[in-house]
């Protein structure tokens, strides 16, 4: 509860978790059938870079601004449109002044026909998202648990959907907690996109985190990580990964065109990695 994500918006982290989102819900709107957006731990929904928290770090000058800065290839600049044309869109006056989190991102891509479930416990910023976002008639909001929210939600009365899954990973059992969350939600709609951001502050934090997501029935599992620099105890937040269940069939190759080069970007003094692999191997 004392996690506020103003402090972090536009690092690293997000970068990667919203260029894979980005990915994601442009595949979704492939078909013409509606889909449906849960983000379980929503936040405030889009964050002013001018406040005292995002000044207090500044993490997003290292992340999506020197993404924005950088001169990409042009297959790696293609497939980060989605994300990056979002990000133009909340600022239209051409200055980065506003990073969109995943509410935001997600809204904005989405269809007339599609569906987005916003939930956000913390009191204050429950209050900030409704706010934001409870004036549009494809947005439902809640301010339950994470777990709560995805057994209730859970089958979506579309036939697709995604559910993002990212705490902050301040409570000792949230490992535990996130794996029983994607194994409930995998038994309740299993054909459901499940992407699951994760810290990487040492590889045996994130290596334990993966060891505990579920395999049994799983048809696909497809493990993204991106680390700025090397990961050591006590050294903080040294990169991110992403799991999704039931990826686009298309994302992983997608993923090794564009990682490489987010880690070369946004990588400390050339320490930049990155690391894709199969949980479970697709049939």
């Amino acid at each position: 509860m004392n996690y506020r994500h103003a402090y972090h918006a536009g690092n690293h982290g997000d970068v990667l978790k919203h260029a894979l989102l980005a990915r994601v819900l442009t595949h979704f709107k492939k078909k013409d059938a509606a889909f449906a957006v849960l983000d379980a731990h929503a936040g405030i929904g889009r964050y002013d870079l001018a406040s005292l928290e995002a000044l207090k770090t500044g993490e997003w000058r290292e992340g999506v601004g020197r993404i924005l800065q950088a001169k990409l290839p042009k297959d790696v600049l293609d497939l980060l449109a989605p994300y990056l044309a979002v990000v133009k869109a909340v600022n239209p006056a051409g200055q980065l002044m506003t990073y969109p989190g995943s509410p935001a991102l997600a809204l904005h891509m989405l269809r007339p026909q599609d569906r987005l479930m916003l939930n956000e416990l913390h009191p204050q910023d429950f209050e900030t998202l409704a706010a934001r976002f409870g004036g549009d008639a494809r947005v439902r909001l809640s301010q339950v648990d994470a777990g709560q929210v995805v057994r209730s939600a859970l089958p979506f009365t579309e036939r697709r959907g995604v559910v993002l899954i990212d705490p902050a990973f301040e409570v000792t059992d949230e490992t535990e907690q996130v794996a029983r969350m994607v194994t409930q939600g995998l038994k309740r709609m299993a054909q459901a996109c499940f992407m699951v951001w994760y810290p990487v502050t040492t590889h045996a934090f994130a290596d334990a985190l993966c060891a505990a997501l579920p395999r049994d029935g799983v048809k696909a599992a497809l493990r993204m990580e991106l680390t700025v620099r090397k990961p050591a105890e006590g050294g903080g937040l040294a990169g991110s990964g992403v799991v999704i269940f039931n990826p686009p069939w298309t994302l992983h190759d997608e993923v090794q065109k564009f990682l490489p080069t987010l880690a070369a970007v946004l990588g400390e003094r050339g320490q930049g990695r990155f690391h894709i692999e199969w949980l479970v191997q697709p049939a």
